[in-house]
């Protein structure tokens, strides 16, 4: 199984800073990531009490999962440093940052993790300077095979 990324992470953000954090999650999140049923859309990160929790990540419900499948859409908890913590929040009081989950993976020991990013937000013309800046990348490339 290979990484479950969010793509329109890097459209929508220039992202500063990453970092690898732990989730929390219950047994059949944990089935379900690995088959890629994950959607990032419309998930972001928020600071609640000194702890990082990720919003509105869609896990889909383990098919073989019984009476005891977790529910889809819930806050799920990020483990951090307490360092990386307080670095993040103080970044976040600054205007314009934000945390965005950029993708899932399965580290050495079989944990899963997920990378997000400390990300400040592209206007309308940023966006298109960037699918400007893809696209002559992608022309380079197709006239030098």
């Amino acid at each position: 199984m290979s990484d479950i990324k969010n793509r329109s992470a890097y459209h929508d953000y220039f992202i500063e800073d990453k970092y690898d954090a732990g989730m929390v999650l219950v047994g059949t999140e944990v089935k379900s990531i690995r088959e890629g049923k994950v959607s990032f859309v419309d998930s972001f990160c928020v600071f609640h009490k000194g702890e990082l929790w990720v919003k509105n990540m869609h896990i889909a419900e383990y098919r073989f999962g019984t009476t005891n499948n977790h529910i889809a859409v819930h806050d799920r908890k990020l483990l951090l440093t307490k360092n990386e913590l307080r670095k993040l929040e103080n970044k976040m009081k600054e205007k314009g940052y934000t945390i965005v989950p950029l993708r899932i993976f399965f580290n050495d020991s079989g944990y899963a993790k997920m990378e997000i990013g400390l990300g400040k937000g592209k206007k309308m013309y940023d966006k298109r300077e960037s699918i400007k800046n893809r696209d002559a990348e992608r022309e380079m490339k197709r006239h030098l095979k």
